[in-house]
């Protein structure tokens, strides 16, 4: 009985020297990993204490906290609590800004900030969420921001291709953008049309919205699509399905929304919170079967983190400086070209020619627009222009 009792405490021995390398190679593919991809939450309330519970919350299966809120990108002293205390959790940051100045009230602390973030959180602090929503906010409202500047940039516009280069000169010349610009920190927004020339105004990385029923394969078609013909980064937004509660849709259905988003090749997936009042929730409009798909998701990515990626392999081209909000193959919303002129004879074949080959190539399929200043004949396997004849 002597021998294998031997035996069996060699094969112990072996097998405990054995599992700490590999918990090491587990930990180290997972810390690799993460610097490649984030996932996390938006937040849009207006204390320290809110925030500091929803980073509590989320920190076991998050890594990224956007701080959205007005009152907080204010006030310095609220906005340096909560982004250490988001980095004291191992959490990376964005922070949201619709302005950037830097002399008057209640910003004049705004330059010396921007310029230090770096040194104080170092790669953690991610950058610099700058307005929301231009291209959206173009086709519905006609002008991308609320302010007189964008209004009356866009007035006047005598066709497409003038609409784009006022849309994409304004909001690039624009004192705020500039002003992050020369920060040289990393600019982000998130938009629900347009993405092709938000890119081209400057943005590093812009966030697909995916809710209001809208279909998901179409719009990160067209992000990612713009990000891979511009050598940009791409990422997803779970933002509202309903007006009412509980706004956003239900545990399952935001689960599958992040899994094509990150099968797509999303670098950021976020689920935007905000809250509602009166509503007494404390974690905004976030309830337990929200939190419960994200934890499922975070397990998901680090189990099986290349599993399933799908890349663009073919091509929709629009036509150049297409300013449509493409909402008619989706909702039959009628989307006024770059805000301002009703949709024309090419919507009905451009929107039936997207339609089949995304029911054709799903996931594979990358939106994009006609434009020379960039060479997209190399990157796909296939090609159709928005006129071709597509059975």
């Amino acid at each position: 009985m002597k021998v294998p009792w031997l035996l069996f405490l060699i094969v112990l021995l072996v097998f405990a020297a054995a599992l700490p390398i590999g918990y090491v190679h587990y930990q180290t593919e997972i810390e690799a990993y993460g610097e490649n991809f984030f996932f996390g939450v938006t937040y849009g309330s207006n204390t320290t204490s809110e925030a500091k519970l929803l980073i509590d919350k989320a920190k076991g299966y998050t890594n990224l906290f956007v701080v959205d809120s007005w009152d907080i990108s204010t006030n310095e002293t609220a906005l340096n609590e909560i982004c250490q205390c988001a980095v004291d959790a191992k959490m990376s940051v964005i922070v949201y800004f619709d302005y950037v100045f830097y002399d008057v009230e209640p910003w004049l602390w705004l330059r010396t900030w921007l310029g230090t973030a770096k040194e104080r959180w170092g790669d953690q602090f991610l950058g610099i969420y700058l307005y929301d929503e231009p291209g959206g906010r173009q086709i519905d409202m006609g002008q991308w921001h609320n302010g007189t500047y964008a209004k009356e940039a866009m007035e006047n516009a005598s066709d497409y291709s003038d609409a784009a280069n006022r849309f994409v000169t304004s909001i690039r010349s624009s004192l705020s953008m500039q002003n992050v610009k020369n920060t040289s920190l990393p600019i982000f927004t998130s938009d629900y049309a347009l993405y092709w020339f938000d890119y081209l105004a400057g943005y590093d990385t812009v966030f697909v919205e995916l809710g209001w029923d809208a279909v998901t394969t179409q719009q990160i078609a067209l992000c990612r699509g713009a990000a891979n013909v511009q050598g940009k980064d791409w990422g997803a937004i779970i933002t509202w399905t309903h007006y009412e509660p509980p706004y956003l849709a239900t545990g399952p259905e935001i689960y599958q929304d992040m899994l094509k988003a990150y099968s797509a090749g999303a670098k950021y997936i976020i689920v935007f919170n905000y809250p509602k009042y009166p509503e007494t929730n404390p974690y905004g409009i976030l309830r337990e079967e929200h939190f419960a798909a994200m934890k499922k998701f975070w397990d998901y990515v680090h189990v099986c983190p290349e599993e399933g990626k799908v890349k663009g392999q073919v091509a929709f081209v629009m036509p150049k400086d297409y300013g449509w909000g493409t909402r008619r193959t989706q909702h039959r919303i009628e989307d006024n070209i770059w805000g301002f002129w009703p949709e024309d004879e090419n919507i009905q074949l451009i929107g039936e020619n997207m339609n089949k080959l995304m029911n054709k190539y799903d996931l594979k399929l990358d939106i994009i627009y006609d434009d020379p200043r960039f060479n997209f004949e190399e990157k796909y396997s296939q090609i159709y222009f928005w006129n071709s004849t597509i059975d």
